[in-house]
């Protein structure tokens, strides 16, 4: 069975393949500051318990990713990333749902998170697919600057 949704801008979200790693390892580093390196996302992509979606074009041209755990009745997002030039165009929140309908097929009951305290466009599209702040882990990020940023454990039920 093959597993597609729809997202905006004429994009579709389906399932990663490992040859996407070098694209998911591209788009993360263009959003975060210790980005992930391909290899790690081939590990990922060959993984069953850690399924990942892409948004991409009819090309297969890739917009964004979600990345997911599994374990027994729980899920993590493990990152979620959008390429500049597709941020603010509701791709991370289809994304989302793709994740949140695909994850109803599977045992897991609740989802967490961990986002920056001052990543404002995250927290705000968690917020809206609703997650809530549940616990708060001291410079747990990294910033270039050499100081640490407070990661927000976010959760939410899946149904």
């Amino acid at each position: 069975m093959i597993k597609l949704w729809m997202a905006p801008a004429g994009l579709h979200i389906e399932p990663g393949q490992p040859k996407d790693a070098s694209d998911l390892a591209r788009i993360h580093a263009q959003g975060f500051y210790r980005g992930w390196p391909a290899g790690e996302f081939t590990s990922f992509l060959n993984e069953a318990d850690t399924p990942v979606y892409v948004a991409c074009d009819a090309k297969r041209k890739i917009a964004g990713f979600a990345l997911i755990r599994i374990a027994a009745d729980e899920a993590e997002l493990l990152t979620i990333a959008v390429d500049p030039k597709w941020r603010g165009k509701r791709v991370g929140q289809a994304l989302l749902k793709a994740t949140f309908d695909d994850l109803m097929m599977s045992p897991a009951r609740r989802m967490f998170l961990e986002v920056s305290e001052d990543n404002a466009a995250a927290i705000k599209l968690y917020g809206k697919a609703g997650f809530t702040t549940i616990s708060a882990r001291k410079g747990y990020y990294p910033k270039p600057d050499g100081s640490a940023a407070t990661a927000l454990v976010m959760a939410r039920d899946l149904g």
